[in-house]
């Protein structure tokens, strides 16, 4: 391994870690320890758990003379590696209001300053496995970008003044376009992550499936197409729903989607990253649960598309799009209006109708990190595409995400797909 290479992970490594601290930056300490849900983690949480992952992983058993800034932060910050231990529970992250945020901040910079050695190491004690941790810590610092963004909007989405995390308004005076149905031929297609770059283990192996004629709606959803669903009775009409969806509706009283509120003065509004805004018509919906996305797509005469189907037609397009980028709007936008495929990346991820399993000849990694994504391989749907709250650079066309189907507070929208 070259100079070259030890440079680029130690600058990739410092830019990544000081975009989550500007992401981080205008919330209170006290912003950073609530807890509104099991699925929600603490922003504290976030913080000291990517900075355990690096480590744990990295640090510990590779640098020489590396002093534990902690032990009892194994037991605290550890996710859901079985491998490495016993660990805290997930629905009770928010009552650690110890240890306290300004010591979570001296532990990462403890960690980086760790980091800083190991990657400014003699080149020739770096390994192609250290490199490889170096990537993946990388991809997992972000994702935890993107989920303290989701972490923090439910949480302030329950304080009664529906505060804003980001002063900059979620101000969009863009328009959808009318919808075009792009086609693409059956037959046998490769899928997959080909080795060429970064990619995590649920991305391959490569392999081989057949497809048969489909169509692609040129853009995804708008929130005017939802509410007209909406006001056709979409959620009181059980022949659209799935079984599960429909329990959920009646169970929960679901209307609309989370986050949507209506006011007989002001109308339909959106509470946002940058505080309760008026509803966006030509804005992505987003906030979406699987079965929310299934029983409009059955409306709207539709289907959800199988992954392999978003795969292949993100080919034909370059990954650029509506990603975030500290100190601007985090929140969905109006896409160009036109006949080709729009905002396959970006905005919103956009289920699919595909249950999240393993690729034909998948293994899961040797070792702890093994864990990351195989034992989830159940119950969950795939997500693709990226987000307004997916950092730039993340994201590629094969990459998988999965949720359970009632899953609403990440930023999920729908694209339509038919058969042909």
């Amino acid at each position: 391994m070259d100079d070259q290479v030890i440079v680029s992970n130690s600058t990739i490594y410092s830019r990544i870690r000081e975009e989550t601290r500007l992401l981080v930056a205008p919330l209170s300490a006290e912003d950073m320890q609530v807890q509104t849900m099991p699925d929600v983690s603490p922003t504290k949480w976030h913080l000291a758990h990517t900075t355990w992952f690096w480590e744990r992983f990295l640090l510990l058993p590779n640098l020489e003379g590396y002093r534990e800034f902690n032990k009892e932060y194994n037991y605290l910050f550890n996710s859901y590696y079985e491998q490495v231990g016993e660990r805290h529970p997930r629905p009770e992250r928010g009552f650690l209001s110890r240890p306290s945020v300004d010591e979570v901040m001296a532990y990462r910079d403890h960690v980086d300053a760790g980091m800083a050695s190991l990657l400014g190491a003699n080149p020739d004690s770096i390994s192609p496995q250290i490199s490889d941790l170096v990537a993946l810590g990388i991809a997992h610092e972000q994702q935890h970008q993107e989920l303290l963004l989701t972490d923090i909007k439910h949480v302030l989405s329950r304080h009664p003044f529906a505060p804003a995390a980001y002063d900059r308004p979620a101000v969009d005076t863009g328009s959808a376009g009318e919808v075009h149905w792009q086609t693409f031929d059956g037959g046998i297609h490769r899928f997959g992550h080909t080795g060429d770059g970064f990619a995590f283990d649920n991305e391959g192996p490569s392999h081989e499936a057949i497809l048969t004629p489909f169509a692609l709606a040129s853009r995804p959803v708008t929130n005017a197409e939802y509410l007209a669903f909406i006001e056709d009775g979409g959620y009181r009409t059980a022949t659209l729903w799935l079984s599960e969806g429909w329990g959920r509706v009646l169970e929960d009283n679901w209307t609309a989607p989370l986050y949507w509120q209506r006011d007989e003065s002001a109308g339909w509004t959106e509470f946002t990253l940058h505080g309760r805004q008026a509803l966006q018509p030509d804005a992505p919906v987003t906030h979406l649960s699987y079965y929310e996305a299934s029983a409009f797509a059955e409306w709207a005469g539709a289907r959800l598309p199988e992954e392999r189907e978003w795969e292949l037609a993100a080919r034909t397009c370059p990954v650029e799009g509506n990603f975030v980028r500290p100190g601007e709007t985090v929140h969905p936008r109006a896409g160009a209006s036109g006949r080709g495929l729009q905002q396959m990346f970006g905005d919103v991820w956009e289920w699919t109708r595909s249950a999240y399993s393993a690729y034909p000849r998948y293994r899961p990694a040797s070792g702890a990190v093994g864990e990351y994504n195989g034992k989830f391989m159940c119950g969950q749907f795939v997500l693709r595409g990226g987000s307004c709250a997916t950092p730039r650079g993340h994201i590629r066309p094969t990459y998988r995400n999965f949720f359970p189907p009632d899953a609403r507070w990440q930023f999920s929208g729908v694209r339509l797909a038919k058969d042909i």
